[in-house]
């Protein structure tokens, strides 16, 4: 089955240094974008992270510091990168809690404002534990009837998870061609940022989902205690949630004024 989409879709896969979306940096990403004509596009480029790579990491995606020691970084890929997918919605396998997270910090570090607004973003894993319970590799070869060779080397996992969403498509009925009920079918629970910091609640209002104002809403919380909005800009947390919370933050100030 063709996917029947108004606008590209970029589905990606990082290799990264590792699984902290903070501090980790990405050694390889590999885009295959697919236009709504079923013209596709690919690009993959080796990253030097900046930081070593642990051997530990290197043993599970075959990358180490000496493939990617003359690689350029990701602040000088940065702008290619966003003109590739600037107009697209998003695909990955596990893309909503790690490899878009992880991305939208890179873009943050090069200075290139990045957000979901105005695209859709569907997460194939999350479709296939719906529906079988399985991993990348077990998806791959349940619909596609293929063995994965090369996994966890980003181009070859890239494009078996665009054969494997086509393949579902074909497999189930109640699947909607739509990115819009894909995305909507893949996600989980609603965060306001990527990392699960901030959650929507029932009513649509942005709440912390940790801590001691866990569940509390965010707005609230600035007003009551203005001091935390300035203990999380200078703690350890992502930088599109501190992006997140400054939005709100800055909501809050103009609608006093006004």
């Amino acid at each position: 089955m063709q996917l029947n989409f108004k606008k590209p879709i970029c589905f990606f896969d990082l290799e990264t240094t590792g699984v902290n979306i903070s501090k980790d940096r990405i050694v390889e990403i590999s885009i295959l974008k697919v236009h709504p004509n079923g013209k596709e596009e690919t690009y993959t480029k080796k990253v030097n992270p900046t930081i070593p790579i642990p051997p530990e990491t290197t043993a599970v995606h075959g990358i180490s510091d000496e493939d990617v020691k003359d690689a350029p970084t990701f602040k000088e890929l940065a702008k290619e990168i966003h003109t590739i997918i600037k107009d697209s919605d998003l695909g990955g396998f596990n893309s909503n809690r790690f490899d878009i997270p992880l991305l939208a910090e890179e873009m943050l570090r090069a200075e290139i404002d990045f957000d979901m607004k105005n695209r859709q973003s569907i997460d194939v894993q999350t479709i296939f534990h719906k529906m079988e319970q399985r991993t990348l590799s077990a998806a791959y070869k349940f619909y596609c009837d293929k063995n994965l060779e090369d996994a966890h080397t980003a181009e070859a996992d890239t494009k078996a998870t665009y054969e494997v969403l086509k393949a579902q498509l074909d497999r189930y009925e109640d699947l909607e061609n739509d990115a819009n009920f894909l995305a909507e079918f893949s996600s989980r629970k609603k965060f306001a940022d990527f990392a699960g910091f901030l959650v929507y609640n029932k009513e649509g209002e942005e709440c912390f989902s940790f801590g001691k104002h866990k569940g509390k809403k965010v707005l609230d919380v600035l007003e009551q205690e203005p001091g935390y909005f300035g203990w999380i800009l200078n703690a350890d947390f992502p930088l599109y949630t501190k992006k997140v919370l400054t939005a709100i933050k800055l909501s809050q100030f103009n609608n006093k004024l006004s």
